[in-house]
């Protein structure tokens, strides 16, 4: 269920560890595994949408691939139900089940929020975001009135944790390169904000590359305000908590996530809407149904007592040791318990600037960045010639800044039940 890290580590790696001994089948919504940890970039044009896309069937040959959303489980009969989506529903049957549904945007119960925010999950925001910033500078360019430009010119973030520090940090450059193209906002100023209620951008990450990140945020001109976030959304704007007016035509929601909706109509125990299982990533008292990845509660045996936290790179290591598990399981290995020591963690802040710590190793400027970029490579399980072309395009070439205009705002309500794999690396 699911073809985000998890899932598709998971099949990848069920399908060399059968070697044709077994149907691996993979229900997903859609025909590829998409690499989040570079939405900003698309959002912002540096790579092109595809590069992330890596196909499903190129790269799990001999996996059975089925489109569709998994909505019912039905334990007792080892059967699953998903729709399709031509509406069409169906049902599969299994032997061994990896519940790998991933998570959907954390919403907050803010008054007008699902009118007139945008969430930042997959291809579609991050097409309609870029476009968004292009269209509001061209606005901006085109009118004479101050306060509709002021308000066109100004871009709100909630969140200040993975996802959101990059989308402001990537897109801050972005419209200081849309402003320099056009002569008449050479004085106009581009505002951004970046809004928390934590007390410090990144709050789940070590201090120094969350000082890093702030000071980058801060020397670009983005307004970082801690403590604070959204009351009320308007159609002119954003009230925040601290009673003040922004007048703003773009409101980015990266407040976090949540496991998927579905995994609390499967009828098995959940932690905080994650399914409880055991260091062997199996549900209790269904050996036969893992689950890993943002879905899954799994204890972290570094840290007694806690549950992995749900970065990508917990994910991929999950999928691969459920794999092995259910391998295990028919008698090929031992099982074993998952344990995962972080091998750092890296954030692109755009232009030469990264936070990363390789190894626990800090490290910020150019030589993060290439950490960063080394470390996204790496993981990726294809395109990586046509993305490491896409970088080296954006550094001797002029940036593309037109706008497609492919996908209205009404086409990318605020989701919240359509998961594409996890923020955090």
């Amino acid at each position: 269920m699911g073809a985000g890290f998890a899932g598709f580590h998971a099949a990848r790696r069920l399908r060399r560890l059968a070697k044709d001994r077994a149907e691996i089948i993979l229900v997903n919504p859609t025909d590829y595994f998409l690499y989040v940890p570079l939405l900003p970039e698309v959002a912002t044009g540096i790579i092109e949408p595809r590069r992330i896309t890596v196909s499903l069937a190129e790269t799990l040959p001999g996996v059975r691939l089925v489109l569709g959303e998994v909505d019912g489980l039905n334990l007792d009969t080892r059967t699953v139900r998903y729709a399709e989506p031509t509406g069409a529903r169906g049902e599969l049957s299994y032997d061994r089940l990896v519940i790998a549904a991933g998570s959907v945007n954390k919403l907050l119960p803010v008054p007008g929020i699902a009118e007139h925010a945008h969430g930042f999950r997959g291809i579609p925001e991050a097409i309609f975001l870029r476009d968004h910033l292009t269209e509001q500078l061209e606005l901006a360019d085109a009118t004479d009135d101050q306060s509709a430009r002021d308000a066109l010119c100004t871009f709100v973030v909630v969140g200040a944790g993975y996802t959101g520090t990059e989308v402001a940090a990537h897109a801050v450059l972005y419209t200081e390169l849309l402003r320099k193209r056009h002569p008449r906002l050479r004085d106009q100023r581009i505002r951004w904000m970046l809004l928390d209620v934590a007390d410090r951008v990144l709050p789940e990450l070590d201090e120094r590359l969350s000082r890093t990140a702030d000071k980058v945020l801060r020397e670009r001109g983005v307004d970082v305000r801690m403590g604070v976030s959204i009351e009320e959304a308007v159609e002119d704007g954003v009230r925040l908590t601290d009673k003040s007016f922004v007048p703003t035509q773009s409101l980015i929601w990266c407040v976090g996530v949540r496991p998927d909706p579905v995994v609390d109509g499967l009828g098995l125990k959940t932690d905080k809407g994650r399914l409880v299982v055991d260091e062997y990533l199996q549900v209790p008292g269904h050996p036969e149904v893992f689950a890993c990845g943002d879905a899954a509660a799994v204890p972290d045996l570094t840290r007694p007592g806690e549950v992995t936290p749900m970065t990508a790179q917990h994910a991929q290591r999950q999928g691969k040791q459920a794999a092995d598990n259910i391998a295990a399981s028919f008698g090929t290995g031992i099982l074993q318990p998952y344990r995962h020591e972080d091998l750092g963690l890296v954030v692109d802040l755009g232009g030469t600037q990264a936070a990363a710590n390789p190894l626990h190793v800090p490290l910020a400027g150019l030589p993060a960045k290439v950490v960063t970029r080394g470390y996204h490579l790496l993981s990726m399980p294809g395109n990586r010639v046509r993305t490491a072309t896409d970088w080296f395009f954006d550094a001797v070439l002029p940036r593309q800044t037109t706008q497609l205009g492919v996908i209205p705002a009404d086409q990318v309500p605020l989701e919240t039940a359509s998961p594409e794999g996890v923020g955090g690396v």
